[in-house]
């Protein structure tokens, strides 16, 4: 009999608290198996970790979110959105997001200063969740995502809109914004080369037309909280969260 890790540690939604059909997830950094700089809950394989860490703390968090399948987007920092059914999640393209209307599939994404967002339709229970990291953002894949769930029949009124805890401008610099952000960006400078991100997340999220009651993000810094996150920015060479969603049968 398999028993669950009852060491793990999680941030919920407020957000999401009155749907109980949908469940999501930002796991904090506790109760696994690696060690070192990946210590201890690692949810990600590309990063130096042992493959077996991984995949013993891939089984924790599947197990704790109940779910027949999960699902780990093959991120690259673009803007490529993928949908999951039940005949591709074994076997799909690089994608920085992911979204589904089946059941019982957990979606992932990792992290480490990154954002992750969940996408909840809660009229036609379409799930989706976006890897944002600066290119992410720059590029406007919660647009992206917002675009598939509108093709699939969705009211902008009816999305909301979840991200996790991720950078704090205080530790957002970019030196060659210039280079790298388009102009429009430019007045989220907040200090010299600084750049607040959740203020552009949720600029980008408004503009789409979702309502800011439907808009959460945890304003939680990873770099300024080493004890329940990874933080690339801070330490280099480290684990990665892991950010889940999904829809319950039953």
């Amino acid at each position: 009999m398999e028993v669950e890790n009852k060491d793990l540690e999680w941030l919920d939604f407020d957000i999401l608290a009155n749907y109980p059909d949908v469940i999501g997830k930002v796991f904090l950094r506790h109760g696994g198996t690696s060690t070192g700089a990946f210590n201890s809950l690692n949810l990600s394989d590309s990063v130096g970790d042992h493959p077996d860490n991984v995949k013993v703390n891939r089984s924790f968090i599947q197990k704790n979110m109940r779910v027949d399948n999960l699902v780990f987007a093959k991120q690259e920092h673009g803007i490529k959105i993928i949908e999951i059914d039940r005949n591709n999640f074994l076997n799909f393209k690089v994608a920085d997001g992911l979204y589904t209307k089946e059941k019982d599939i957990g979606l992932a994404v990792t992290h480490a200063d990154c954002q992750a967002a969940i996408f909840f339709d809660k009229e036609n229970q379409i799930i989706g969740i976006a890897h944002a990291g600066w290119r992410g953002i720059i590029g406007n894949i919660y647009s992206k995502m917002v675009e598939n769930f509108l093709r699939e029949g969705s009211q902008i009124d009816n999305i909301l809109v979840s991200i996790s805890p991720s950078i704090c401008f205080q530790h957002s610099e970019f030196k060659n914004y210039k280079k790298d952000f388009p102009k429009k960006y430019w007045a989220f400078q907040k200090d010299h080369y600084l750049f607040d991100f959740w203020d552009i997340a949720e600029s980008q999220l408004l503009d789409l037309g979702i309502k800011r009651e439907n808009i959460e993000i945890s304003k939680i810094c990873t770099y300024c909280n080493p004890k329940d996150y990874y933080s690339y920015r801070r330490d280099k060479i480290t684990g990665r969260h892991a950010t889940v969603v999904a829809i319950k049968s039953k």
